[in-house]
């Protein structure tokens, strides 16, 4: 599945998610997706983004880490086993930049509603990781945007006068 459907459905399924489990569990699915997109774009992506593609990778394992391990889900249930392309790197991009911010707000929502000290701390170290993982993402957008304009435009390339 490409990764920007991947992206979506991360982002229906943590709307929809009421209970603070459910929430914690996409919030795991999120930094799985986020670790995945970065470790295809560090072996396949352009260039100039592979060493904070990695470092997203690295990130997003993490993020995965503090939240712990999600119960029930087997290979079939980890979104993140199912991405089959990268597609358009910016797009992707931004649609993972969109799903991190949300993921942010989602763990704020759980730690203020957090009865136990522990899963308070475990948001706080997810939010944590979940703007980490924003800051690589928009470094690489960053980067993108560079590239694009050091491009020669269309017309100059066929050497017009």
């Amino acid at each position: 599945m490409e990764a920007l459907r991947l992206i979506e459905a991360s982002r229906h399924a943590l709307a929809r998610s009421q209970e603070p489990s459910h929430i914690v569990a996409e919030v795991w699915q999120s930094q799985a997706l986020a670790q995945a997109i970065g470790s295809r774009l560090a072996i396949a992506g352009p260039p100039e983004l592979r060493g904070e593609a990695l470092g997203l990778s690295e990130v997003g394992g993490r993020g995965c880490g503090v939240i712990g391990a999600t119960p029930g889900l087997g290979t079939e249930g980890i979104r993140a086993a199912r991405l089959t392309g990268i597609g358009q790197a910016r797009e992707v991009l931004r649609g993972l930049d969109e799903l991190l911010g949300e993921v942010g707000i989602a763990l704020v929502g759980v730690a203020m509603g957090a009865d136990d000290e522990g899963v308070y701390w475990q948001c706080m170290e997810g939010i944590d990781a979940a703007d980490e993982s924003r800051d690589r993402v928009l470094e690489m957008l960053r980067r993108l945007a560079v590239r694009e304009q050091s491009l020669p435009e269309p017309d100059s390339a066929a050497g017009s006068p």
